[in-house]
């Protein structure tokens, strides 16, 4: 539902303020269109300085000056860097996304699934077709573990990918078993990478991290000695 002129001016002169919005219905009084256009620029600049926090929202910019067209009463003949649209434009109700009719024929795998048999039927090259069907296998086997809960055979991928081709995508059971094709790749987390250091300076730091090496430990100890050495030892009282 579209929102009345009035209305839609009120609301725009309570989020900048009746000094901009009487600035922008001087617009369409300047009969220059350069200088129409310069003042336009400047007062979108005004509205970023009086509230900075519009400069973090998404298409900021884009907003304010459909705010500006749409305070000049959607009559302003400018050059503006975004095409201008009234608030009556932008509020109209999306198109609704079309669902698809049609259900997968095997539920755990989808229409995307489909989608890609039907793109792997299509390639020429024999090649291309069997890796396109290796990928597919493997993404069906594990999305088949993710619905069903439980691990497939390759046997059993096998037979779904060939039912879903109509018989256009085979592989040879064996070589799928033996070279493990349907299998997801896993690589463990790479060793981390150390910077080789010169031999006398890697000396000279574990002796400063050893009790015996290390010339701080070494006045510590100095300094608890001495403080031994000094310490009077408590007078015992005459009998």
């Amino acid at each position: 539902m579209a929102l009345p002129s009035l209305h839609k001016h009120e609301l725009l002169q309570r989020e900048y303020g009746q000094s901009t919005f009487q600035l922008v219905q001087g617009l369409r009084d300047i009969a220059d269109r350069d200088e129409r256009t310069k003042r336009a620029h400047q007062i979108v600049q005004l509205i970023f300085r009086l509230q900075p926090s519009l400069r973090d929202q998404p298409d900021a910019q884009q907003k304010v000056w459909n705010h500006l067209y749409e305070m000049a009463d959607e009559d302003l003949d400018i050059d503006a860097p975004f095409p201008l649209h009234g608030l009556s434009k932008l509020m109209q109700e999306p198109k609704p996304l079309p669902y698809p009719r049609q259900a997968p024929k095997l539920k755990a795998y989808g229409r995307a699934v489909e989608q890609m048999i039907e793109k792997a039927v299509a390639l020429e090259d024999a090649t291309e077709r069997e890796q396109a069907t290796i990928t597919i296998g493997r993404t069906m086997k594990f999305l088949y573990r993710t619905h069903n809960k439980e691990n497939a055979k390759d046997i059993t991928i096998l037979k779904h990918l060939k039912d879903l081709s109509g018989g256009k995508l085979e592989l040879d059971a064996a070589q799928v078993e033996t070279q493990n094709l349907f299998e997801m790749a896993t690589s463990g987390r790479p060793a981390p990478f150390i910077v080789p250091q010169p031999r006398q300076e890697r000396q000279e730091r574990e002796m400063r991290r050893s009790p015996s090496g290390g010339g701080n430990n070494n006045r510590r100890d100095k300094q608890r000695r001495g403080g031994k050495k000094n310490r009077q030892e408590p007078q015992q009282p005459p009998q």
